[in-house]
């Protein structure tokens, strides 16, 4: 799957919006498309936090673990997940503008298997919508959560 790239302004500080987006015990509060979310490791938010989120995707619970392998708070953080034989990593970047913070995520699914190569190829088309839809909803409920009490 090709990198996708999807941005959204909130009108609050980069630090309130990496903070909410780094909440991953209350994600599911702040995003609907998450069904739950647990801290697998201990300790403050950083380099080697795992965590495990459950969504709904076409009909059908999905849970991954996700790591922590980047993180520059308020600046950015990277996760990564393996998952039917592929690779993904989203990056998340604050950057600072005049009415508060431009969230940038960028999601990308590296194939790793030959199964999943000949499944991405098939269906790109598809998943690219439907992930980049899911994107855009993730961010408008952040900001939601995140202007609701700035």
């Amino acid at each position: 799957m090709a990198a996708i790239s999807c941005e959204q302004s909130i009108a609050a500080s980069p630090e309130r919006v990496f903070a909410v987006c780094t909440d991953f015990a209350n994600a599911a509060k702040n995003v609907r498309g998450i069904d739950a979310c647990e801290v697998l490791t201990e300790g403050p938010i950083g380099v080697g936090t795992r965590f495990r989120e459950t969504r709904t995707m076409m009909g059908k619970k999905a849970t991954e673990t996700m790591e922590i392998v980047e993180f520059d708070a308020p600046r950015s953080y990277t996760t990564l997940a393996e998952s039917c034989g592929c690779q993904y990593r989203a990056r998340f970047d604050f950057l600072p503008e005049a009415s508060g913070t431009r969230l940038r995520m960028t999601f990308e699914g590296t194939p790793l298997t030959t199964g999943a190569k000949i499944m991405s190829f098939i269906m790109r088309p598809l998943m690219t919508g439907m992930v980049r839809k899911c994107v855009m909803q993730d961010m408008a409920d952040v900001k939601a959560a995140c202007e609701a009490n700035a």
